[in-house]
């Protein structure tokens, strides 16, 4: 997919997330500001566990190829593979609180 039909794609996709709350809008309604909590908590979420995914595919992909390079050397890395995945995955529970918090505020 080329970066201008992603974008188009990325447009259209708003468009259609933001057409029914313009929609369904009431006039002085007191909860109409909250939708971008919701949104923000979402965000939170997607893009934590997109990095971390991505993070950890990398972590384990690199890993790999180097013990299988230097089988020897499997102890040690095998360390700090297991370090490398759990600060990886905090990067996710930090997320997941960021968007607990963000809820939270909605009502």
């Amino acid at each position: 997919m080329t970066v201008r039909k992603f974008g188009t794609f990325l447009l259209w996709a708003l468009v259609l997330v933001l057409a029914p709350n313009a929609a369904f809008a009431a006039e002085g309604a007191a909860g109409a500001a909250t939708w971008g909590y919701g949104l923000g908590a979402g965000l939170a979420v997607g893009l934590a566990g997109l990095g971390c995914g991505i993070g950890q595919g990398l972590t384990a992909g690199n890993t790999t190829a180097g013990i299988a390079r230097n089988p020897g050397s499997a102890g040690s890395m095998f360390v700090n593979y297991i370090l490398g995945m759990v600060l990886i995955e905090s990067i996710a529970i930090y997320g997941l609180v960021i968007a607990f918090q963000l809820v939270g505020k909605i009502g």
